[in-house]
């Protein structure tokens, strides 16, 4: 018996967005996480992404936030990962991009 491996691999390709965010207005832990969670739940509608809080867990006013996607291309990746951060800032305004950041594996 032959067994065959296909190597996936050299046809996937992993986009990741962190997106640092200011959130004015919080005063706890649970109101950041009241107005993230809608947010990163419709960021995977939109944009058909895996979205999650992944630091600042324990800043009232901070989050960061990560965005990750896969394809067979990575320029539809790339392009994809880029329109994200000016969706966020026309949508949430009530949210401030400080930094984000696209890398791609």
């Amino acid at each position: 018996m032959v067994l065959v491996r296909y190597d996936y691999t050299r046809h996937m390709h992993i986009g990741a967005l962190s997106i640092e965010l200011h959130i004015p207005g919080c005063s706890s832990l649970k109101q950041k996480r009241s107005r993230l969670k809608p947010l990163l739940i419709r960021l995977g509608k939109e944009f058909n992404v895996s979205a999650a809080e992944i630091d600042l867990n324990d800043l009232h006013r901070s989050a960061e936030i990560a965005c990750v996607a896969v394809s067979n291309d990575p320029r539809h990746i790339q392009g994809m990962l880029e329109s994200i951060p000016p969706w966020i800032e026309r949508q949430r305004p009530d949210m401030q991009i400080v930094d984000y950041q696209i890398s791609m594996l």
